[in-house]
């Protein structure tokens, strides 16, 4: 699995701010996960051992207590988290795999898992099977910690701690719809990739247009290039996205309807053969129409004020001095 620089940095300074438990959705991101789904379906024909694959990828990430919430992509890069962390990376990866799934949260045990509905009951459990229901439907127990990918939780299995607690279910309704890009995944050594990026100007007034083009390598045709922005400090967000031509060169018109300091880069998710790729960061200046036209008055100020004193210094008479008079 690869992850690009720029969706890590997207995903850091994305809000990370809860109002509610029923927030904790927010943090599941199915797209952005699809291409591991998508590799586990490879090997994978029935819906628990596919859920049980995804179980074991998230076994493998070492266990350390964290303070707040990261997004899945923030977990897999930094390799490392707890129980939530956890149940939204394995939440988003079912979710992709369109694998119906909730988070439980057990608020009193201050724990999180994921609830997970199957075709069949599980086949694979040792000992009672564990699920909760919710609005008719059978959600089996999948606890996400553990630390042992090879012998460790499968779905169905439930905690000693947990047997007889009563999680609140959060269904996936809020969770993240669409995103700016995905990590890269397969079976085999990922090739590397380079994209790049070129401005038409990088010192332009407010509502100039600014043209993009770049060239990904290698050259594929209608790839999706994912444009950020970062605006005056503010986090990176997605400007647009736009499709690579026949020799895997874009182009991309951007009217700078914001001034100030702008920093901007443009980034390749990756395929099955080639890992993500980002382009160097660009500086863009967009001065302000208001700065400007008040620069263009402060000018015309400065000009007839020179002009007025020139003038009054021309008009103005200097008396040569007379020598004194001398008495005969």
């Amino acid at each position: 699995m690869a992850v690009s620089q720029s969706l890590y940095d997207y995903y850091c300074e994305k809000s990370h701010r809860l109002s509610s438990n029923d927030d904790f959705a927010m943090f599941v991101t199915p797209y952005a996960l699809t291409p591991v789904a998508n590799s586990l379906w490879e090997i994978y024909t029935d819906d628990e051992d596919f859920a049980n694959g995804i179980l074991m990828i998230v076994h493998q990430i070492p266990y350390e207590e964290t303070s707040g919430v990261k997004y899945p992509i923030e977990t897999v890069v930094e390799n490392k988290g707890d129980c939530d962390l956890f149940s939204y990376v394995a939440a988003s990866i079912m979710k992709a795999g369109e694998i119906d799934v909730v988070l439980l949260y057990y608020e009193s045990e201050r724990h999180m898992n994921v609830g997970v509905h199957l075709s069949h009951e599980p086949q694979d459990v040792r000992g009672q099977t564990y699920s909760v229901t919710y609005n008719n439907i059978q959600y089996y127990v999948a606890e996400c910690t553990g630390g042992n990918w090879k012998d460790g939780w499968r779905i169905g299995e439930c905690p000693d701690g947990l047997k007889h607690a009563s999680p609140k279910v959060i269904t996936l309704e809020n969770c993240e719809q669409e995103t700016s890009g995905h990590v890269s995944a397969s079976y085999q050594t990922l090739e590397s990739s380079t994209i790049s990026l070129a401005l038409s100007s990088k010192n332009v007034v407010q509502g100039s247009v600014i043209t993009l083009s770049g060239q990904l390598s290698p050259r594929l045709r209608n790839e999706t290039v994912t444009i950020y922005v970062k605006m005056n400090n503010l986090p990176w967000v997605v400007l647009d996205s736009i499709t690579t031509d026949s020799e895997g060169r874009f182009g991309y018109v951007w009217n700078t309807k914001v001034a100030g300091v702008h920093y901007i880069r443009v980034s390749w998710s990756g395929d099955n053969d080639y890992a993500a790729a980002d382009s160097p960061i660009h500086n863009v200046i967009v001065l302000s129409i208001f700065f400007i036209f008040l620069l263009i008055i402060t000018l015309i100020l400065v000009c007839i004020g020179t002009a007025v004193f020139l003038t009054s210094r021309q008009n103005q008479q200097v008396q040569e001095p007379q020598p004194p008079e001398i008495p005969l």
